[in-house]
């Protein structure tokens, strides 16, 4: 097993005129080491949201575009299915990237490692169990809201951290 790596923020280095350590964002670091698995598999899963509409758009024959019609076939909108799967691809679009950017700030500023690889992996397993009740398998509320609520909340805290960590350098 490797030792760990430094996971503290340095003082301003004159030489590089960074307020943090890059030793932080290196995968030495399992804290990052972890963010890098995570934002992987978070990747991953949207760009597999775009197979499923394709996949939702070929079974039920709805296609938005007129140069993707062959066969007789008339330009359709609202199919329920497809729009669905639009919904949480959108949805991933507006929750996952700012996720992805703030744990990003968050690994960088320092955090405490259990807590940063616990709230790393919750945050983005919320997002995977997110897809599977709103597009893969629909299942009825609180669960969907409840994914994204934990999401959200760990984004916020994450925010709030690196917001007064950085304030010193304003």
């Amino acid at each position: 097993m490797s030792t760990p790596a430094v996971v503290s923020y340095a003082e301003p280095d004159s030489s590089s005129g960074s307020g943090f350590s890059l030793i932080l964002l290196s995968k030495s670091n399992p804290v990052f080491g972890c963010y890098m698995f995570w934002t992987s598999l978070l990747v991953l899963k949207m760009l597999v949201m775009s197979l499923l509409t394709a996949r939702q758009r070929m079974k039920t024959k709805t296609f938005a575009n007129p140069e993707d019609v062959r066969g007789g076939l008339e330009v359709r909108f609202g199919d329920p299915n497809v729009e669905r799967v639009r919904r949480a691809h959108r949805n991933d679009l507006e929750n996952v990237l700012p996720f992805i950017l703030m744990s990003l700030a968050y690994v960088a500023a320092g955090p405490n490692p259990l807590t940063a690889r616990l709230l790393i992996r919750i945050g983005a397993s919320a997002r995977l169990l997110h897809t599977v009740v709103y597009a893969v398998i629909p299942v009825p509320q609180p669960a969907r809201g409840l994914a994204f609520l934990t999401t959200f909340a760990i984004t916020c805290f994450e925010a709030g951290y690196v917001f007064v960590c950085c304030l010193k350098y304003i």
